[in-house]
């Protein structure tokens, strides 16, 4: 009769985890994931009624001096020629909504390390001309004609 047989514990070792430091499984990277908590956090206080002129006015007043004065000025174009917009804050960044869509929004240079703030219109901007169209500009400084261009784009963008 032969005997039964046993079962062997397996000799084999799993490779251990590498030390490196490894990114997400969505590739993100640390700013990235930085901005998503962030607009995490705005939905959840936007839902809570939380004051959100204050939100973006606090995310101004952390912006570097450069980019401030930048996103200072351009919160003066958007609310004066679109006053019915309503001021939050989008991804972290000082933003502009109507109906609860974002319509644009001024991001920092400093936001990703880049070498130019950025004021951005998002698709509910009605800024279509024809096939194509610009719907982000670069800035590296606000003179009086870019501050003539960016108070039309915003009043084209919510007509």
């Amino acid at each position: 009769m032969a005997e039964p047989k046993t079962a062997k514990k397996s000799t084999r070792t799993t490779a251990k985890a590498p030390t490196a430091k490894r990114t997400t499984a969505t590739g993100l990277t640390a700013d990235e994931r930085a901005a998503m908590k962030a607009y995490l956090k705005e939905q959840k206080a936007a839902a809570q009624g939380a004051d959100m002129l204050r939100e973006l006015l606090d995310r101004i007043a952390e912006m570097p001096a450069k980019d401030r004065s930048m996103a200072r000025r351009i919160h003066e174009i958007v609310t004066t020629t679109a006053p019915s917009l309503e001021p939050r804050t989008w991804y972290g960044m000082p933003a502009y909504a109507k109906g609860g869509k974002v319509i644009c929004f001024f991001q920092s240079a400093e936001k990703f390390k880049a070498r130019y703030a950025t004021l951005g219109f998002n698709d509910a901007a009605t800024l279509d001309q024809g096939a194509m169209w610009p719907t982000s500009y670069a800035l590296t400084k606000l003179t009086a004609a870019e501050e003539k261009k960016i108070a039309a784009l915003v009043k084209k963008a919510v007509r």
